[in-house]
């Protein structure tokens, strides 16, 4: 098995069955079913306190590290990060509430989104979350209303920049370019101080950027610095606002195929610990508070998913061709992300997870689309009905943003580690689906 690609407690037990925490993985779905997720806690432990112990090696100032929470949030997560020591972003109300839930402190909370809603706003304020990451100048005169004679401490907020960086990745995941939905054009900064100098109720905390997710190039980072630093500038020379916060935001890549190597964390919070530093001197600025927000490069690996094989379609075949549809009881509804942004994975069998590959097949989801495919030509051994196939790196992206189209319920989700398997979001019923449904009256009964 390719080490870099499953969790680190991943292991072939005595029965010659994949395992996870300690767990095996055939128990695991006998006892939970599947479609079933597991969620490592030694890997996503290890990814947290990487970030955190990388930063205090090398960057020279405040530092503080948001986990990205629309990678994946439940109340367990959020107690995981907030047990070591790192803050979160959330991007909705439904995240807030959870965090809030899981007893995480407000003010080490950062709200994202570009579109946020005057309620969820009034909800961000009246918790007092620690940041409201502005991402228009309409959203940045609403809290200007909603704030208007607020009393106490004014709500401290970073605005968030489009800085004209194209990142090398999918374009459905590139957010750091010129015509981004995302953040403010660098022109109009000074059109928000003039609006921040008739807001008491608000006050500007940094600046933010976020360039894409899943990138494995670190001098795009430095990049984004250099931009957000001369803009705080600009903003100190030409306003007289100095920023104490400055955020190049997340999306350090992680690898799904063994080919792909995972980017060095120390040489990327090396680089861009040099470069603010470099750059605040350059440019006479006090040295900031560094905020990184990783979300994919701390949950992606600590995730896998586990299938039934229900059918096998055999097809044509031929010399680099695929052989079969290898169909399973999961997909795009649990995981869009193939049909979505094109991604690819690992597999094995949970049974024999080391075994040589004999075929190349599709692996094809229980969903009424044709794009329904988890894997393209993946090399596998034979796999037949009843075989429990094991989807590596599967933390990311995936449940939050699970849907129930065919109306499925979503999988249950377990967290594992030292031999013992918890519960930590349960599989949905069709009760659940029903209770948003009201019906006709007298025709729902």
């Amino acid at each position: 098995m390719d080490t870099h690609i499953w969790p680190i407690t991943a292991s072939v037990n005595q029965a010659g069955h994949l395992e996870i925490g300690g767990c095996d993985t055939l128990a695991l779905a006998r006892e939970h079913g599947t479609p079933l997720y597991l969620l490592d806690e030694a890997t996503f432990r290890a990814s947290c306190r990487a970030y955190r112990e990388a930063l205090g090696r090398h960057y020279p100032g405040a530092f503080a590290i948001h986990y990205a929470s629309k990678s994946l949030l439940n109340t367990a997560v959020a107690q995981l990060v907030k047990s070591e020591g790192l803050s979160l972003d959330v991007v909705s109300g439904g995240e807030l509430w959870v965090a809030l839930r899981a007893g995480f402190a407000a003010e080490r909370i950062h709200l994202h989104g570009n579109a946020k809603p005057r309620h969820e706003l009034e909800q961000a304020l009246a918790a007092g979350v620690g940041n409201i990451v502005v991402d228009t100048l309409d959203e940045l005169r609403l809290l200007a209303e909603l704030t208007a004679g607020r009393t106490g401490q004014p709500q401290p907020l970073l605005i968030r920049v489009a800085p004209g960086i194209a990142a090398h990745t999918h374009a459905h995941i590139q957010t750091g370019q010129a015509d981004s939905k995302f953040g403010l054009p660098l022109v109009l900064l000074g059109e928000a101080a003039v609006i921040l100098r008739g807001a008491p109720g608000l006050r500007l905390r940094g600046l933010h950027c976020h360039l894409g997710s899943q990138l494995f190039e670190t001098d795009i980072y430095q990049r984004a610095v250099d931009v957000l630093l001369d803009a705080a500038a600009a903003l100190r020379d030409q306003q007289g606002i100095v920023v104490d916060e400055i955020s190049p935001g997340g999306g350090l890549g992680v690898p799904y195929t063994p080919d792909q190597q995972p980017p060095d964390l120390d040489a990327f919070v090396r680089t861009l610990s040099a470069a603010m530093a470099a750059g605040c001197a350059a440019r006479g600025l006090p040295l900031p508070t560094l905020v990184i927000e990783p979300g994919r490069s701390i949950v992606a690996r600590a995730g896998v998913a586990l299938y039934e094989v229900v059918a096998r379609k055999p097809l044509a075949g031929g010399p680099g061709r695929a052989s079969a549809f290898v169909h399973v009881d999961g997909g795009m509804a649990d995981n869009i992300r193939p049909a979505l942004y094109e991604a690819v994975y690992t597999a094995a069998l949970a049974s024999r997870p080391t075994a040589p590959a004999e075929e190349q097949v599709h692996v094809a989801g229980r969903y009424c689309e044709s794009g329904d495919v988890l894997l393209h030509d993946a090399h596998l051994p034979h796999a037949a009905p009843g075989d429990l196939l094991a989807l590596a790196t599967a933390g990311a992206y995936t449940l939050s943003m699970a849907s129930n189209y065919n109306l499925v319920p979503r999988p249950a989700l377990l967290l594992v580690g030292d031999g013992r398997a918890k519960i930590i979001q349960r599989r949905e019923t069709y009760e659940d689906l029903a209770r948003r449904d009201a019906g006709i009256e007298g025709e729902n009964q």
